[in-house]
């Protein structure tokens, strides 16, 4: 299938480079915690940015206040240009859709009705004439369910529409999850790695994934541990430590990066004596 599925609109034009995602100065406190440190971000139209960092760095942290699942203690998100408000509905209308670390499906609902569950945001039907099955009702599920089982299509899934969410398998679950947050028509897709608990085989076909709905103009932020994976396909990669940006470049520079070595394993001197 073309990769045309996802934004017709974008096809035969060159993707620009201006900014689609500010964070200025991101700060996330709980208590005397200090999870999120005065982050800078920005994603522009087309890219692949990548977000790595050492357990409790932060990075989800961060993309709960990118998606208004938090409201940040200060600083400010806009997207477009425009300030997001701390509510995900309305940061998912305008145009940003997420995955989750933990896979979060509707387990007893089918593939295809999961993704058409992402879809309803874009739907019009007022209560009365879903409750009747009016004729605006009836015209938008149709289009919703064949709308559904494109992505199916287009992810990889397009024989298990049928399957009960909670029977998949682990891989194609994550396929799910990415498939329902394509249906909301997103101008940018932020996944919380996509790829964990993921076999090799798995993780590339999640790679070619990702670069196909980067193909139809789509900006990607990833959260990610697998280092191969993730200097693999993005632009540009952030490191985060202790909720800080600890360096921000290329794959080459950041993978290179001697502070980044010791974020992840430690230092010579720190792992021979503690105490030092």
């Amino acid at each position: 299938m073309s990769t045309a599925v996802l934004h017709p609109e974008t096809d035969g034009h060159a993707v620009g480079r201006e900014v689609m995602l500010r964070a200025d100065k991101v700060t996330m406190k709980f208590g005397g915690l200090t999870a999120v440190d005065s982050v800078d971000m920005t994603v522009h139209n087309g890219e692949i940015v990548g977000l790595i960092g050492p357990n409790g760095a932060g990075k989800t942290t961060f993309f709960n206040c990118l998606t208004g699942m938090y409201l940040p203690t200060s600083g400010q998100v806009t997207f477009n240009g425009s300030v997001l408000p701390p509510k995900p509905r309305e940061v998912v209308k305008a145009g940003m859709a997420r995955t989750f670390q933990n896979i979060r499906l509707f387990p007893n609902m089918t593939a295809l009705e999961n993704v058409m569950v992402g879809r309803y945001c874009r739907t019009s039907s007022g209560a009365f004439t879903s409750i009747i099955h009016g004729p605006k009702y009836r015209a938008e599920e149709i289009a919703t369910r064949e709308r559904a089982a494109e992505l199916l299509d287009f992810v990889g899934l397009g024989g298990e529409g049928g399957h009960l969410a909670r029977n998949m398998p682990y891989g194609n679950q994550r396929r799910l999850e990415i498939a329902r947050a394509l249906a909301t028509d997103p101008k940018l897709l932020l996944l919380d790695e996509p790829t964990a608990g993921m076999n090799p085989q798995e993780t590339k076909d999640a790679e070619e994934l990702i670069f196909r709905i980067r193909d139809t103009g789509l900006a990607i932020v990833v959260i990610e541990h697998d280092m191969k994976f993730i200097f693999n396909l993005c632009d540009r990669v952030l490191c985060l430590v202790r909720g800080k940006v600890l360096i921000e470049g290329t794959a080459g520079e950041v993978q290179s990066d001697p502070r980044v070595i010791e974020a992840y394993i430690g230092s010579p001197k720190t792992k021979e004596n503690p105490d030092a």
